[in-house]
């Protein structure tokens, strides 16, 4: 397994529409290991492919809590299949987005239909943390970051801060 660079906004990759995997294969299959690999050192509680420069429809998912055996998911082509009529606020961040926090309304409930690690077709039923956590991986797999729902003035500043810890970076 290899740890992968998080591309960090604005990054235009970050806009990208992830392609379907057409075959699980044991290439998929790495990638997703080191996904998972990635998210867990960074420390995350989810990662698309689209964040570490894969345009693939893939996510990995571990909202386990310290202490709690690990649960890793691996999610290929998922879909939402059914949203609840309720809605919860949640606090989000993001790995692409480091120390970067806001509030997110988002269905309080989701069934996602999906392949798994080997291939097979699953569903799953999803509520609280879990639910945002796929809610808000699913939209990285269509080029949209947590941030493009709040507002604008809200989202420009992270935007702007996080530009200009990128120059200062490369200028040292």
């Amino acid at each position: 397994m290899a740890l992968l660079p998080i591309l960090i906004a604005p990054d235009p990759v970050l806009e990208t529409v992830s392609t379907p995997v057409d075959t699980v294969t044991d290439e998929v299959r790495q990638q997703l290991d080191d996904m998972l690999e990635t998210m867990y050192a960074a420390p995350g509680i989810g990662l698309a492919a689209i964040q570490v420069g894969i345009p693939k429809r893939m996510l990995v998912i571990d909202v386990a809590r310290d202490g709690e055996d690990k649960q890793p998911l691996y999610i290929i082509n998922p879909e939402i299949t059914w949203v609840s009529d309720d809605d919860q606020l949640y606090e989000e961040g993001c790995l692409s987005l480091p120390e970067h926090y806001a509030e997110v309304e988002r269905p309080a409930e989701v069934k996602v239909s999906y392949l798994d690690r080997n291939g097979e077709k699953q569903e799953l039923h999803a509520e609280g943390l879990l639910a945002v956590c796929l809610q808000h991986e699913m939209d990285h797999l269509e080029g949209i970051l947590f941030v493009d729902h709040i507002s604008a003035l809200k989202r420009n500043m992270i935007l702007r801060k996080l530009l200009k810890q990128k120059r200062l970076a490369t200028a040292s």
